[in-house]
C-alpha cells in the first residue's frame, strides 16, 4: 500500500517541518543505538568481561539484569525530562538527554574488566546503565511529541511513526557494527576489545545529533501555552498527571505491553537463545536481527500510515492477534539453527511489531493534554519498558535455562498481547482527536490582589 503525498502541517514551513522529521529520526536512532548496543553486548560478551561465573547462563542473566536496570531507570528518566519538557520546552530538553545517553555510552566503551578492578567494574557499568536507562526515557517522548505537534492532523500517524521507527534503525546500526566486528576479529579479540569500539563510535554519533537539533524549532502548541500564560511558575506535571490522568496513563503501558514484549522476545531473547542454547556463532543471531530490522523500519513506517486511514484501535488489535500467533508457532521453528530460518523467524516477528510500533506512536500524544503531555505519555510508556522490556528477555533467559525450549516465551507473549488487546478496547479510537482539545487539568491562576480605591 502507498502513502498518499502527505500535507504539510499548518504552521511549520516545508523545510522546517523536514528539519523536525530529521532531527527527531536521528536524535531517536542515535539513542537507541547506545541503549540496545548494551543488550546485545549483554547477551553476548558482558558475561565474560563483567560478570565472569562458572555457569555461562548465569552469567548472562547477571549481564541481562544489568541490562534490565536500564528499564527500571527509565520511568525516572520520563519523569525527569517530562518535567523539563513541559516546563522549558522539547527542544532543549531533548538536546540534554541526547548528551547524556552519548557520554554514558562512550564511558561504557573505556569501563576495565573484572579481571582489571575487580566488582568495581560490573558496579561502575550498572551505574551508567541507569544513566541510560534516564536519558532514553526523555528521549523519546520528546521526540514523538516534537514530530506530533507539528504534524497535520490527517497524517499526525504517519509523521509520528518516523522517529519511532529511530528503534529499529538503532538497533540495526548497533548489531550491524557488532556483526561487522565479528566477521573481521576472532571470537577471543572481540570479546577482548573488539566489542569497545562499537561503544566509542557514539561520540560522533552524538555530535552529528546535537547538530542536527540546533536549529529546530519548539513545538507550536507548547509556545501557544507559554504566550496563552500556562506554564505558571510552580506548574508541576507530574502531579497533574498523578491526579487527573491516571486512567490515560494505565492505558498507554497496557497498550503499550504488546509491542515492548514483542520486540525483546525476537530480539534479545532469540541472541542469548542462539548463543546459550544452540551454541551458534555470534553473527547468526546478530545478523538475522539485523535483516529483520530493515523491515521492521518499513513496518513501522506503513503502521502509522495505515492507523492514519483505518484507525489506532483497529490496527493494534489486528497485529496484536498476529503477534500472540507467530509467537506460538514461529519461536519454535529457530530450533533448527538454520541461519534462513532463523532469520525469517526474527524478520516476521520484528515486522509484525513494527506495524503495532508505528500505529501507536501518535497515539500516547492524543491521550494528554498539551501542558502535561511530555510528562504524562513518557510515563505510560516508560511504565510498560518496565514491565514488558526488562521482563521479556530475562524471563525468557530463565525460561529457557529450566526448559531448553521457547514455547514459555510465546505463551508469555499471549500474555502480552492481551494486555493490549484490553487496553483498546477500553479506550476506544483516538486518530480523530484533537489533543488541543483535550481538558488541560491545569490548577487555577492565583489572584492578584487589586489595589484598594
Amino acid at each position: 500500500m502507498t502513502a498518499p503525498a502527505p500535507a504539510q502541517p499548518a504552521g511549520a514551513t516545508g523545510r522546517g517541518f523536514a528539519r523536525v522529521i530529521a532531527a527527531s529520526l536521528a536524535g531517536t536512532t542515535i539513542e537507541f543505538y547506545d541503549f540496545f548496543l548494551y543488550g546485545s553486548a549483554a547477551a553476548l560478551v558482558f558475561n565474560k568481561v563483567f560478570f565472569p561465573a562458572g555457569d555461562p547462563v548465569i552469567g548472562v542473566l547477571l549481564a541481562l539484569a544489568t541490562y534490565a536496570v536500564g528499564f527500571l531507570a527509565r520511568p525516572l528518566g520520563g519523569i525527569l525530562f517530562g518535567h523539563l519538557g513541559d516546563r522549558f520546552g522539547r527542544r532543549r530538553t531533548l538536546a540534554l538527554s541526547l548528551g547524556l545517553m552519548g557520554g554514558s555510552t562512550v564511558l561504557i566503551g573505556l569501563i576495565p574488566s573484572y579481571d582489571t578492578i575487580g566488582v568495581a567494574a560490573p558496579l561502575i557499568l550498572t551505574l551508567l546503565r541507569l544513566i541510560q536507562g534516564v536519558a532514553l526515557g526523555g528521549e523519546w517522548g520528546g521526540a514523538i511529541l516534537l514530530v506530533t505537534e507539528h504534524a497535520p492532523k490527517q497524517r499526525r500517524g504517519f509523521w509520528a511513526a518516523w522517529p519511532q521507527s529511530g528503534g529499529p534503525l538503532g538497533n540495526m546500526l548497533a548489531t550491524g557494527v557488532l556483526a561487522v566486528l565479528g566477521l573481521v576479529v576472532t571470537d577471543a579479540q572481540f570479546t577482548s576489545w573488539a566489542w569497545r569500539l562499537a561503544f566509542l563510535v557514539s561520540a560522533v554519533l552524538v555530535l552529528v545529533g546535537l547538530w542536527l537539533r540546533r536549529a529546530v524549532e519548539e513545538s507550536p502548541q507548547f509556545l501557544a501555552l507559554q504566550q496563552q500564560g500556562n506554564l505558571r511558575e510552580g506548574h508541576a506535571p507530574l502531579r497533574i498527571v498523578l491526579r487527573d490522568h491516571k486512567r490515560e496513563v494505565t492505558i498507554a503501558a497496557l497498550a503499550n505491553m504488546g509491542e515492548k514484549t514483542a520486540y525483546y522476545a525476537f530480539s534479545i531473547f532469540l541472541l542469548s537463545y542462539f548463543s546459550e542454547q544452540l551454541h551458534l556463532p555470534k553473527s547468526t543471531g546478530l545478523i538475522a536481527v539485523a535483516v529483520g530490522s530493515v523491515f521492521q523500519v518499513a513496518a513501522m513506517l506503513l503502521g502509522g500510515h495505515l492507523s492514519d486511514r483505518l484507525g489506532r484501535r483497529n490496527v493494534n488489535l489486528t497485529v496484536a492477534v498476529l503477534i500472540a500467533v507467530w509467537g506460538l508457532v514461529g519461536l519454535p521453528l529457530v530450533d533448527g539453527g538454520h541461519l534462513g530460518v532463523i532469520t525469517l523467524t526474527v524478520s516476521v516477528g520484528l515486522a509484525l511489531h513494527g506495524l503495532m510500533c508505528g500505529s501507536q506512536a501518535a497515539f500516547f500524544a492524543e491521550l494528554f493534554p498539551s501542558a502535561v503531555r511530555y510528562t504524562g505519555a513518557s510515563l505510560g510508556y516508560q511504565i510498560a519498558t518496565v514491565l514488558g522490556g526488562s521482563a521479556a528477555p530475562l524471563l525468557g533467559v530463565a525460561l529457557m535455562r529450566q526448559t531448553g525450549a521457547t514455547w514459555p516465551v510465546g505463551v508469555f507473549l499471549v500474555c502480552a498481547e492481551l494486555c493490549t488487546v484490553a487496553a483498546f478496547l477500553w479506550v476506544g479510537e483516538t486518530k480523530d482527536r484533537d489533543p488541543d482539545a483535550v481538558a488541560p487539568s491545569l490548577p487555577a491562576p492565583t489572584p492578584t490582589p487589586t489595589a484598594a480605591h
